[in-house]
């Protein structure tokens, strides 16, 4: 089933304009976001990104030591309803998310908007540990293992850095599957 799926997917990669993000959480609360990285890619070419601090509902950040962000970063950051109220540009006509573990990012995405009182995006999404599997069939497939087999640049647990490799992962498997960048849109606008 996903393999008919991704020969369906891959070649319309073409046309379509997808969003690859990435979320590191304070907690092990969904709800807990305290930075999310974007990029979005408009015929397999890179358009935007944006990568934000997000102040959490909760002061006490356990995470740290994964991802480096602290407390007095994110205090006096903007809470996820008006972070994502800026980002909405980049979501726009958006018709794919795409995510490394896409379960997990998916689930604080819905987390986030539920404690905010927004209605979560019912675009679906794109998982790339099971699109790197399928392409290249390889193990391991964590983000930092297919980073390395495909030479992305990673700045791991930075949210935008991870947003981008998803981005770059997904245009390689379209390459490796002969899908080629469409035309640059020279009227897209920019999110910056």
């Amino acid at each position: 089933m996903f393999a008919r799926k991704m020969h369906t997917l891959l070649p319309s990669l073409k046309e379509r304009t997808f969003v690859a993000l990435d979320f590191e959480t304070a907690d092990h609360g969904a709800d807990s976001a305290c930075s999310i990285g974007v990029v979005r890619v408009e015929n397999l070419r890179i358009t935007a990104r944006e990568a934000i601090l997000i102040r959490p509902p909760r002061p006490r950040i356990m995470f740290t030591h994964i991802h480096r962000i602290t407390w007095p970063m994110v205090k006096d950051s903007e809470p996820f309803a008006g972070v994502w109220e800026r980002l909405q540009p980049v979501f726009d006509g958006a018709s794919l998310l795409v995510a490394h573990n896409s379960s997990f990012d998916s689930r604080v995405l819905r987390a986030c908007c539920l404690r905010a009182g927004l209605p979560a995006p019912a675009t679906p999404f794109l998982c790339t540990v099971h699109l790197s599997r399928f392409i290249w069939n390889q193990r391991p497939n964590d983000l930092k293992s297919v980073c390395q087999r495909l030479a992305i640049p990673l700045n791991h647990h930075d949210a935008g850095s991870d947003a981008e490799a998803c981005a770059k992962i997904v245009i390689a498997a379209a390459a490796a599957h002969g899908v080629t960048p469409g035309p640059l849109n020279l009227f897209s606008h920019s999110f910056q």
